[in-house]
């Protein structure tokens, strides 16, 4: 007799394609059974339907998908069983490969059989009803006859409340969306493979494109790295789809209508889909990038000046080329290019040459500097250390917040008064003045820019003083500088500046001082941090490394260092990565870490440490920290918590609605109370309901008021929630977990990283966000500062709510409390 995965192992070579090689597994232990439809685009579009039994997915291919209207008979191709982790499997075949093509997962949840499932199956006739994130209902699947090797079945939904007419209604049209990710998918038009030039597909095509940026380092790195010339100019991405071709800023700006002739220009490659990403220049009569006469140029809509050096090709035919070596993407992108026979579009050249003779040619020419690339590195759309950016001089975005009157012969005003954001409290603080560098018509032009900001008082946390201050007309924080310079002074005070332009592609709100981060080299620091075997994989999944770690916590640690001040922490450590065995440790032991404050047992209760501080953090990394987990109260009182915590923890198979439903269940249950509630992300499987107070309560008070809510909850829909823990008590359910709120227990931190793969992270939300949310690991280290540039803090409000749990709210809950 065959064993169950057999057939599934001996068509794939996993050493190319990225399908997981999983085995048998959750076979004896009580939990749901999972079901996933996966939309799969091989050589033809079908969905691949396929239920958990006795370890792994039962699979039926479906031509046409499902159909809600029950009088609709969609046929079913029995295929080979798939492990129970390719429910979650989302990626691209490669070409050549059984079944190559590219997959999401259309829909996912839990299946609930009607009688004897593995009786039913050998007779082939299922009844079963689904609870997923799109089907729901009573469905039935039953076999009809054997075609060759295979076995065709019928999949007929029936008649009843979630049942629909296909005239009226498609849910495969309606609903074409992964419910993983943002990928969607539709069928190729021809079963042949489509060639990169010619494969154009308008719903393939992303809709936008988080550019790629560069990490600012004081000294090159080493490594196989190929360095270009860091232009002076706007940073602009095309998307080309058919004739629609489109010009966006880094920030998802559309400037089209700015620069007719260069989208004519890339109209007449004939790309049919694509996405591209360089630089809008003009160049000087030295041949250098002119940033102020590329301003002129958008000001005065005299675009003919206008050249666009493109530097990489993300996607290209209805295929993404991010995964692609760097060297690739650049290959396909200058064998597209040189078609091109006009100037408004050019290649951007890379020089191999040592880096050091090539930044010293660079800053004679008096250009800004280079940038750098790490040969073999992706397209990840983040900032990270595989482009790298050297500067000749010190160059930054000022935010302008007033400007001086004009002295002699000057007209317009004298000099602008700059600000930047201060990076621990946000505010703004003064940073100098800026004087030269204008002309005559840019005066005037930058005047009238100006004048509609007025505002009555400086909006600057250290506003000047005295002579600095006199006659200074104040403007609302909105519009940006570029300036050079040649240092800061101790107080954050620009001297010997000159100005460059305004810029207009970024938000006045995301601006503070650029630092050089140290040259990314295993012998060198990171900050005052002696990183150790900084190359070395932590996530396989991702390639994520320890260096990468270690920089993720060190940008997000103003917004992680809150939620870890005066609060006891426990941390996850994995030494050997992902991979390896993890350590929980709730004491610093052995741990060197810099800054660690520590208290004994006599003085909290247990053994604890304190990181307080952002060496602490990240010395924590250097001993493989990977997960921060903290208690409910602070070194202020060890035995009155300042919050409690009810983390929503679902069966795994359950589907992500679920989770929301039970959210939204569970808050208004507390809103009924009349508690504050905030609320973040586990980076895991569910959520955190976060309610702060007053330190009034002893722990043994809290929890039980936090048990009190969880079995109010449970015996109100005892069908979906439960009060008890361990997974046999939360099969097909949530189980709310009051545990938290013990003396000593702990939950993950706001921002965290999860030691799981793809190193998700645990991130607070605005209530308006839940039903917004596609799972509880939408962030992760790759793609979180997207979101902290564009959010505010969910959270920030939390420090003033003053409430204590009343008599009331007892009494509320019931008896006995």
């Amino acid at each position: 007799m065959a064993k169950p995965l057999e057939d599934y192992l001996r068509k794939r070579d996993f050493n190319a394609t990225p399908e997981p090689a999983g085995k048998r597994s959750r076979a004896g232990a009580a939990h749901a059974l999972q079901f996933c439809i996966q939309k799969h685009d091989a050589s033809h579009l079908h969905y691949d339907f396929r239920l958990e039994l006795d370890g792994t997915l039962k699979s039926w291919a479906i031509p046409k998908g499902p159909s809600l209207d029950p009088k609709v008979r969609r046929l079913a191709v029995h295929v080979e069983d798939h492990p129970l982790d390719y429910a979650n499997f989302e990626g691209h075949i490669p070409e050549g490969h059984y079944g190559a093509g590219d997959v999401i997962v259309w829909d996912r949840g839990i299946w609930e059989p009607e009688g004897d499932p593995h009786a039913a199956y050998l007779k082939g006739k299922l009844r079963f009803r689904l609870q997923g994130e799109k089907l729901s209902g009573i469905w039935n699947l039953f076999r009809t006859h054997l075609a060759g090797k295979k076995e065709q079945w019928m999949l007929v939904k029936s008649n009843d409340g979630q049942a629909r007419s296909e005239a009226d209604y498609s849910i495969l049209e309606a609903r074409p969306e992964s419910v993983l990710s943002e990928r969607t998918l539709v069928p190729r038009k021809t079963a042949k493979p489509a060639t990169p030039r010619r494969r154009a597909s308008k719903a393939a095509l992303p809709a936008r494109l988080e550019p790629q940026l560069a990490t600012l380092v004081d000294s090159a790195p080493g490594g196989d790295w190929r360095y270009e010339v860091k232009f002076d100019g706007y940073r602009i991405l095309a998307r080309i789809d058919g004739a629609d071709v489109r010009l966006f800023t880094r920030n998802g700006h559309d400037w089209s209508a700015k620069m007719p002739r260069q989208l004519a220009a890339l109209k007449a490659l004939g790309l049919g889909s694509a996405w591209l990403d360089g630089e809008m220049v003009v160049l000087g009569d030295n041949g250098v990038a002119d940033f102020q006469a590329l301003q002129n140029a958008f000001d005065n809509e005299q675009d003919q000046r206008i050249v666009y050096y493109l530097f990489d090709l993300p996607c290209l035919g209805g295929k993404d080329l991010r995964a692609l070596p760097l060297e690739d993407r650049r290959q396909a992108l200058e064998q597209l290019l040189a078609h091109h026979d006009g100037e408004l579009l050019r290649f951007s050249e890379a020089f191999d040459q040592p880096v050091d003779a090539l930044l010293a040619s660079a800053c004679r020419l008096g250009l800004e500097g280079l940038i750098g690339k790490r040969l073999g590195s992706v397209y990840s759309g983040r900032r990270s250390a595989d482009w790298v950016k050297l500067k000749c001089k010190q160059r930054q975005e000022f935010v302008i917040v007033g400007y001086t009157e004009p002295k002699g012969s000057r007209n317009a005003f004298g000099a602008l008064l700059l600000a930047l954001h201060d990076p621990d409290t946000g505010q703004l603080r003064y940073a100098g003045k800026v004087g030269t560098g204008f002309s005559a018509t840019t005066l005037g032009s930058i005047h009238a820019r100006l004048k509609p900001l007025h505002c009555s008082k400086p909006q600057l946390a250290n506003p000047p003083t005295g002579s600095e201050a006199r006659g200074v007309h104040w403007l609302k924080p909105q519009l940006l500088a570029e300036v050079a310079y040649a240092q800061m002074t101790r107080e954050g005070v620009v001297r010997h500046s000159v100005f460059h332009g305004l810029r207009d592609d970024k938000p006045a709100t995301a601006i503070d001082l650029e630092r050089a981060m140290p040259a990314r080299q295993a012998d060198k620091p990171l900050g005052n941090l002696r990183l150790t075997h900084p190359d070395r994989v932590i996530d396989a999944t991702s390639g994520t490394t320890k260096r990468q770690v270690a920089e993720y916590y060190a940008q997000v640690a103003q917004h992680l260092l809150p939620h870890l001040k005066k609060r006891p922490v426990a941390l996850v450590r994995a030494p050997d990565g992902l991979a390896g065995e993890l350590f929980f440790q709730k004491n610093a032991g052995q741990l060197h870490i810099p800054g660690v404050v520590t208290y004994t047992k006599a003085q909290a209760g247990q053994a604890t440490m304190l990181l307080n501080q952002a060496q602490s953090l990240l010395g924590a990394v250097q001993m493989n920290m990977l997960e921060l987990h903290t208690w409910n109260a602070t070194d202020k009182d060890f035995e009155r918590p300042d919050r409690f915590i009810l983390d929503l923890d679902p069966d795994p198979a359950l589907p992500w609605k679920a989770m929301l439903e039970a959210t939204q269940l569970t808050l208004t249950l507390l809103d009924e109370l009349g508690l504050q509630v905030f609320l973040k992300t586990s980076g895991g499987k569910g959520m955190h309901l976060v309610v702060p107070l007053t330190r009034r309560a002893s722990w043994d008070e809290v929890k039980a008021f936090s048990q009190a809510i969880v079995q109010h909850l449970a015996g109100l829909f005892p069908d979906r929630l439960s009060a008890v823990s361990g997974p046999k008590n939360r099969v097909g359910r949530i189980f709310i977990d009051y545990l938290r709120n013990a003396k000593g227990a702990t939950t993950v931190a706001a921002y965290s990283l999860r030691a799981r793969d793809g190193l998700p992270v645990s991130v607070p939300i605005w209530r308006e966000e839940l039903g917004q949310l596609k799972g509880a690991n939408q962030w992760h280290i790759g793609n979180l500062h997207e979101r902290l540039g564009e959010v505010d803090d969910p959270w920030a409000a939390m420090g003033k709510v003053r409430q204590s749990i009343t008599a009331r709210m007892r009494k509320q809950l019931g008896p006995g409390q």
